[in-house]
């Protein structure tokens, strides 16, 4: 058995804190192979607030200086780990290696960008008056975190959550996602090489009903949440009547991407396929929909075509590399081919044909189909390398086709003069707008986020502060000094 292997079996038979061995286990297949790379039980929900609860106080007082410090040291560990985790992650989630490197690569970037993020969006303030004495505005922590994290970026996404709020004093839950458990406790693994107890980050393993029995339980005083948008929905509806509760919600979007007039149609096309088909196309920030000018279809499209003719779709370590692998499991895969065959008996016509080259593994080609014709056009969220083109005739048109979505996630123009990406990022509703650039990639030194049936006006990236801790506002003075001026006998 290779270094490699005698790992990976560890992480699989290790026994973890607060589990509950009457629990099915939940496992953890390599999308690419089909084979099992983890096993572990549920966690007790319990068990696992209850020592959160505990161990709040005390991380909470600790200075923020040390608490910094602590998640310097954790993205120290990372670094160590990090061929470890990129190789788990590759394997676990069905990213080419290079995708789960840059991936790594990412957990450790925001660490410094979360630090001054606090600093900036927490930072304390006071106003000085003679007579009223100082008004000071500081921050706390809300108490007992979870965060709920998905399966498509199964380290950065959950660590863009975990790593702003211990900065706040919070102490954190991280459920990962029942489909990349693996990744997830080599995660926390490094929280707790990094110093950090076992109380105040904990791994709790589960599937759909943890999540839930979290999101219910009387101890947990936020969820920070990552995932599709029926399941924020539910998390929502849960908690309507908790406003006591933090709740961040970051689902996903029908994204918008607009070619308008550019000479530069060869660049043009590889933005659009790198939006749509980037992951797998298993990105929230995913161009689902490619709205075109009706002058540059046919040159446009041919480029597209060509571009993602050439893409290679294969395993993780596959040499030449991949630029994109199999999407999460078998069950995707279905959902997505039924989903395109809807697409396509209810006019629309297919450009590239989505294929499934072995229909016991979820590898798919990227799919392109022209919708125009589609009278209905669904607005849902089509979870993987499915493009739907929509031809237009005017840039109003264009704006229009835009919004014409419950979601608003991320949008980009491609062209255009600045006049008309001014009209643009002015009418389109999405927390992203971008200009001759992806849809995908947002800066980590941005807020990240959007509206509608994407998120709850909650962004997370360098916004992420803002959930992790509330302002607290104090009039205070040395020694009293009150006087009743009116209204006595």
């Amino acid at each position: 058995m290779t270094a490699q292997a005698t790992q990976e079996a560890a992480l699989s038979s290790e026994r973890r804190p607060g589990t509950d061995v009457s629990k099915a286990d939940i496992i953890s297949f390599e999308p690419a192979t089909g084979a099992e790379i983890w096993r572990g039980k549920p966690c007790e929900i319990d068990e696992v607030v209850t020592r959160a609860r505990q161990a709040w106080p005390g991380w909470a007082a600790q200075p923020l200086a040390n608490r910094m410090e602590l998640v310097r040291r954790f993205a120290n560990e990372v670094r160590k780990e990090a061929d470890t985790l990129a190789r788990t992650i590759a394997r676990e989630v069905g990213k080419p290696l290079w995708e789960a490197n840059a991936e790594v690569e990412s957990v450790i970037n925001k660490v410094e960008v979360s630090i001054r993020s606090y600093a900036e969006r927490t930072s304390q303030r006071k106003l000085d008056s003679a007579l009223q004495g100082t008004m000071a505005v500081r921050h706390k922590p809300h108490g007992v975190l979870v965060v709920l994290g998905p399966y498509n970026y199964p380290a950065h996404l959950p660590g863009a959550h975990i790593v702003p709020a211990l900065i706040a004093g919070n102490v954190v839950i991280f459920k990962p996602s029942e489909k990349a458990p693996a990744s997830g406790e080599i995660l926390i693994r490094c929280f707790h090489r990094a110093g950090m107890s076992s109380s105040v980050v904990q791994l709790a393993v589960g599937g759909p009903e943890e999540g839930q029995a979290f999101v219910a339980h009387e101890g947990v005083d936020g969820i920070l949440f990552t995932g599709s948008a029926n399941t924020g929905l539910a998390i929502n509806r849960r908690l309507a009547t908790r406003p006591d509760k933090v709740v961040a919600l970051e689902m996903g979007g029908n994204n918008p991407i607009v070619v308008w007039d550019t000479p530069k149609l060869t660049d043009a096309a590889a933005i659009v396929v790198q939006s749509a088909f980037a992951t797998a196309g298993q990105r929230c920030t995913a161009a689902r929909r490619l709205i075109v000018r009706d002058t540059i279809y046919d040159a446009l499209m041919a480029e597209v075509k060509a571009l993602a003719d050439r893409l290679i779709v294969g395993a993780p370590f596959d040499d030449p590399a991949p630029f994109m692998g199999p999407v999460i499991d078998n069950a995707a895969a279905d959902g997505l081919t039924e989903s395109f065959l809807y697409l396509l008996s209810n006019g629309g016509r297919a450009i590239k044909h989505l294929v499934r080259p072995d229909e016991t593994l979820p590898f798919l080609s990227p799919a392109i189909i022209d919708t125009t014709a589609m009278a209905d056009r669904p607005d849902v969220e089509l979870f993987g390398p499915i493009l739907q083109v929509i031809k237009v005739s005017d840039f109003d048109g264009a704006i229009a086709e835009a919004n014409r979505t419950r979601f608003g996630l991320a949008a980009s123009l491609v062209g255009g003069t600045p006049q008309e990406y001014n009209r643009f990022w002015a009418n389109v509703r999405a927390g992203i707008v971008n200009w001759n650039r992806p849809t995908t990639g947002p800066s980590h030194a941005a807020p990240m986020g959007g509206i509608g049936l994407s998120g709850n006006h909650r962004p997370s990236g360098y916004y992420a502060a803002d959930y992790c801790a509330y302002p607290v506002a104090s009039g205070e003075m040395e020694q009293p000094r009150a006087m009743i001026g009116v209204g006595l006998k």
